[in-house]
């Protein structure tokens, strides 16, 4: 059905060398506990993979393909499978996924391919699966969630009447059961997520002042999207905004595999390069003694951290808005501590210049990649643990599809 050497049967080879007990686990018999018929998981996460290298990101559109298309066909070998069974895999096992992402750096990183001393991180802005029109505040998030929780109350009724549901099936009646309730538990997950945003809004107004924008921020009311509560409308890269979720990767520079990945809903990047280069190194067993990033990083405290941890951070210092004070962004200032002026003054350095200049050429690549072949240019699933399981799948795929040869032999 398809030559030696393809693509699906690299995949198929390198699944098959893969530790799966962690997706196992839960469908397998054990002592008191019984076993229960399943998908074989490698079938499944072949798929995954398989789909993420082709860009195809709908579980509609991939079981449409099992059936049409003979690299699937071949992987399925026989076994017929619905979108359902594949969509509940691709986001239903969260912890198992993230596992595997770990096991094949470390495989990586066993087999000298990957080392992670200097890495690249940059985030990206992905649009998430909310629309602009879907953010409530929280008066009309009240009323909204009344009116839902009636309509499931008046539909169950409606239901268990025999006579006004007498020509509805079995599947129909479940559907729309499922329905009214997931609508119930959206609303509720927005009216949670409130206290929270009120919280950031408070604190951003106090930072702001007095100013006109911080007496903006005072008056304005805080808004939760009722379709993906976890969805903020970000600036995105056109200029325009809307709902989005913030991905963040970092890649080894050397070889520019993928070594993390993480889904916010911060509309910054500021504060998340630690938290990164510490899953690069849980990951990896390995120590990063470099990190590069874009300026929508700099926290200026972050320098003195990295230091005391033996990092060294290629950050470029705030471009000053004066023109004539450009080449100053250099020179140390009064209020820097030792190690700030340390890295002003390196970040001056051609070699240092030089370094940095590798961010563009590896994340801002594999941010392109993913977005452009991988399936990340706009998210199908709702809430932040199912995007990053789709965030873990396309890095995944990207990771095989550079060395997956390499870890058949």
């Amino acid at each position: 059905m398809i030559p030696q050497g393809h693509q699906a049967r690299v995949i198929w080879a390198v699944v098959q060398k893969l530790d799966l007990s962690a997706f196992r686990g839960p469908i397998k018999a054990r002592d008191g506990v019984c076993g229960r018929d399943a998908t074989d998981p490698a079938l499944l996460i072949a798929l995954w993979l398989y789909a993420a290298t082709r860009g195809v990101g709908s579980a509609r559109e991939l079981s449409r393909l099992c059936l049409e298309s003979k690299p699937y066909q071949w992987l399925c070998g026989g076994v017929s499978l619905n979108h359902h069974t594949l969509s509940d895999f691709r986001v239903g096992h969260a912890k198992a996924l993230d596992e595997l992402f770990t096991q094949v750096i470390a495989s990586l990183v066993e087999q000298k391919l990957v080392n992670v001393s200097r890495i690249s991180q940059d985030g990206t802005r992905v649009r998430a699966c909310a629309g602009a029109g879907s953010y409530r505040s929280e008066e009309r998030l009240g009323k909204l969630l009344e009116a839902a929780k009636a309509h499931v109350a008046e539909l169950s009724k409606l239901l268990e009447d025999p006579g006004k549901s007498a020509g509805l099936s079995a599947k129909t009646r479940a559907a729309r059961r499922r329905a009214a309730r997931e609508k119930v538990n959206r609303i509720e997950a927005a009216v949670k997520r409130l206290p929270e945003l009120k919280d950031k809004q408070q604190a951003a107004a106090k930072q702001a002042g007095n100013g006109e924008y911080g007496k903006k921020l005072k008056k304005s009311k805080p808004r939760v999207s009722m379709t993906d509560p976890d969805a903020r409308v970000m600036k995105m890269g056109d200029g325009g905004f809307r709902p989005a979720v913030n991905v963040q990767l970092a890649v080894d520079t050397q070889s520019r595999a993928i070594v993390g990945v993480d889904v916010t809903t911060a509309g910054s990047d500021k504060g998340l390069a630690e938290p990164m280069r510490e899953q690069v190194q849980e990951r990896s067993g390995l120590k990063v003694e470099e990190h590069l990033m874009d300026g929508g990083f700099l926290v200026m405290e972050e320098i003195d951290t990295a230091a005391e941890a033996g990092v060294t951070l290629f950050v470029p210092p705030t471009i000053p808005r004066d023109p004539n004070k450009l080449d100053q962004r250099y020179l140390p200032k009064a209020s820097d501590t030792d190690e700030q002026a340390k890295w002003r003054e390196r970040m001056g350095t051609g070699p240092a210049q030089a370094i940095y200049k590798q961010r563009a050429s590896t994340i801002e690549t594999a941010n392109a990649d993913l977005k452009s072949h991988r399936g990340l240019e706009q998210f199908a699933v709702r809430g932040i643990a199912k995007v990053k399981c789709v965030a873990l799948w396309s890095a995944l795929a990207y990771n095989l599809l550079h060395f997956g040869g390499a870890m058949i032999r």
